[in-house]
Parts: structure tokens; C-alpha cells; sequence
């Protein structure tokens, strides 16, 4: 009964990890979790990554269940926001989005984009859930 349950929950995470390579591939960007620890706010958590995006790649229109602070630590990249205007930002500078707003980053240039991101978000739900692309 052990050995049917240690099997059946090796296959549940090498069919998960499987899914988020399968979705970074996909859109050309990929995680890689720095750390992540409880915080002062009561059933929160944040969250540090490294994340690139390769040329061409895209995070695909989604949203955070909590506040997302991003630095670009080298490359170029377009930042789009449901609601507002494009923004361009380059190394050295960083984006701010609030809890559940749309969002989606693309890289315009030809070498990666690597980014520091760091989240404080309701412990216990997807870091980031998809969404559908705002009609501007």
C-alpha cells in the first residue's frame, strides 16, 4: 500500500513539473524560486524568483493573488498592463502590479531578459493564474 502511494505521488509531481516546463516552453519564460518564507500580513507569503525570458517570449496575460515587485536586471523588455499604455523598461529599472490586475511582459529584443521578482501573496493559491488578454 506503501510502495502504491509513494508511486502514485511520484507520478503526480513528474506529471506537475512536467506541466510548468511544459508552459514555460511554451511562452519562453521560466521560473526559478530564489526562496520564500511567511510575512507580518496574516496568511501571506512572499515569494522570490529569478525568471527570463528568452527572445520573442512572453508570461502570457495572467494575474497574481497578491503584489508583484519586479527589478530588471538585464535586458529589455515591454511591460503591458490591462488599462494603460505599453511601457518599455530596460536594466536597471522595475514595475510595481497590484493584486489581480492584468498583466503581461514580452520580450522585443534579441538576447534574454532576466528579472528579479519578488511577491507577497495569499498562501496557498497559484503564484499566477491565467487570464485573458484585456480588450484596450
Amino acid at each position: 500500500m506503501k510502495f502504491t502511494k509513494a508511486i502514485t505521488n511520484t507520478l503526480g509531481m513528474l506529471l506537475f513539473v512536467s506541466a510548468s516546463f511544459t508552459f514555460a516552453q511554451s511562452t519562453g519564460l521560466a521560473r526559478a524560486l530564489v526562496t520564500q518564507g511567511d510575512v507580518s500580513i496574516p496568511n501571506r507569503e512572499a515569494i522570490i524568483d529569478n525568471v527570463k525570458v528568452i527572445p520573442a517570449g512572453t508570461s502570457g496575460w495572467h494575474t497574481h493573488p497578491g503584489e508583484e515587485s519586479t527589478y530588471v536586471s538585464d535586458g529589455n523588455l515591454v511591460l503591458l498592463v490591462a488599462g494603460q499604455p505599453e511601457r518599455k523598461l530596460a536594466a536597471g529599472e522595475g514595475f510595481v502590479i497590484s493584486a489581480g490586475v492584468v498583466h503581461n511582459i514580452r520580450n522585443e529584443g534579441s538576447k534574454s531578459v532576466n528579472l528579479i521578482s519578488v511577491y507577497v501573496v495569499e498562501k496557498g493559491k497559484p503564484l499566477a493564474s491565467p487570464a485573458p488578454a484585456p480588450k484596450n
